[in-house]
């Protein structure tokens, strides 16, 4: 693997943006100091700004590109060489694909489960980024039970969350609308949806149980655990009694300060800053930020979303770009257990972007290194190659 020197502009080391020159070996950072030096590769990054690379661990935007249109479904490979390419281009270099396995079949059915697992596991050495698995266990999809368990003993899931949204289902199912859209996506006739439902919700009496197994299985194993959109400080008591310390989007202030002062990570949504709030109507990610009760920024549903939500909140003076950098980099990859990332430091992982924000609130991705590989070049001429040319020797 060739090394690479990346010399001429800023980098976050730290908790602070200075000069300095980073030398990659090996898939590493070897060195970060305030001299140059020689590698086979020199990347200029004059103007720019040497960022630790983006670990984003809930992104489900790949599902669109698996089908872009209800009922129209495009092949698994293709959507995840597509969906990488869209991670790399807005700074993300670790991504961990929150795939949901439903009770309801078609798009987050057992199928497309086991098809992405199977998938994510086969093309991982093709891809840019450092991609991963992160099941979301619909809760009342009980007979799903001990496939993961399997698959967790197997090493194969790298994140565990438990969803419920069977209640908001049936809470939907008086709205024309919304119930059209659910039958649409499930593939089912509109009887058999409702048989389905009817037959699920009988069983909700089996599924505390359920999680209770799961996360002690996924806890012996080192597995991650996540609870999603907890609804108080009650039901995060309860998780976390399990063992599940992330709280992904804690519907209410009082339940992410729960969250946060029992020593839990929470999860909010970056396209919740950018747009300037939840289109549930649901928490703020910005008010929870500037009132330190979230850990980490996901993708969410949306590729782009957290380099522009770290400058964004940056140039609305809630955090320092250092903090809010921490948000989508350092504090994620602490929460996965990924300690050999979310820094730019000797003998870190190198994983690391050059981001031109001279223009603040549109900052863009010029290059991404992922594991020492340079995977992501928007400016050519700032390659320069360090190996000295051959001298030509003259006959005598």
């Amino acid at each position: 693997m060739m090394d690479v020197l990346i010399e001429g502009g800023e980098a976050l080391i730290g908790s602070d943006l200075i000069d300095a020159s980073i030398h990659v070996a090996d898939g590493r950072i070897a060195e970060v100091s305030s001299r140059s030096g020689s590698a086979s590769v020199r990347l200029n990054s004059d103007g720019l700004i040497a960022l630790p690379g983006i670990v984003d661990m809930h992104g489900d935007a790949f599902e669109r590109q698996m089908m872009p249109r209800p009922g129209v479904d495009f092949p698994i490979d293709m959507a995840l060489v597509d969906s990488d390419r869209q991670a790399i281009a807005n700074g993300i270099t670790t991504v961990f694909h929150a795939t949901t396995w439903s009770w309801e079949p078609g798009l987050r059915g057992t199928e497309n489960a086991h098809r992405l697992l199977n998938a994510i596991e086969d093309m991982q050495p093709r891809l840019a980024a450092d991609t991963r698995f992160h099941l979301r266990q619909e809760t009342f999809n009980l007979d799903a039970e001990p496939t993961i368990a399997e698959w967790l003993a197997a090493g194969r899931v790298d994140l565990l969350a438990f969803n419920d949204h069977m209640h908001m289902t049936a809470a939907s199912m008086s709205n024309p609308k919304k119930r059209a859209r659910m039958v649409e996506r499930s593939g089912l006739s509109e009887s058999e949806f409702d048989k389905l439902v009817e037959r699920v919700m009988a069983r909700a009496g089996d599924v505390p149980a359920s999680i209770a197994r799961l996360a002690s299985i996924a806890r012996d194993h080192g597995v991650p655990l996540l609870s999603h959109d907890d609804e108080s400080p009650e039901q995060r008591y309860g998780f976390r009694e399990l063992g599940i310390d992330i709280a992904e989007f804690p519907i209410n202030e009082e339940t992410a300060r729960s969250a946060i002062e029992s020593g839990d990570f929470t999860v909010f949504g970056a396209p919740n800053v950018v747009r300037g709030g939840s289109h549930t109507g649901w928490t703020s990610a910005a008010d929870m930020v500037s009132k330190g009760l979230c850990s980490i920024l996901a993708s969410d549903y949306y590729y782009p979303a957290p380099l522009h939500a770290a400058f964004l909140l940056a140039a609305d003076s809630i955090l320092p770009l250092q903090q809010a950098w921490a948000l989508i980099s350092g504090a994620p990859a602490a929460a996965t257990g990924l300690h050999d990332r979310g820094q730019i430091a000797a003998g870190k992982r190198a994983d690391v972007i050059l981001v031109d924000a001279r223009e603040p609130l549109r900052p863009r991705v010029v290059a991404a290194v992922t594991g020492g590989r340079v995977v992501h070049l928007t400016e050519p001429e700032r390659i320069l190659s360090a190996i000295p040319a051959l001298r030509r020797v003259e006959p005598a």
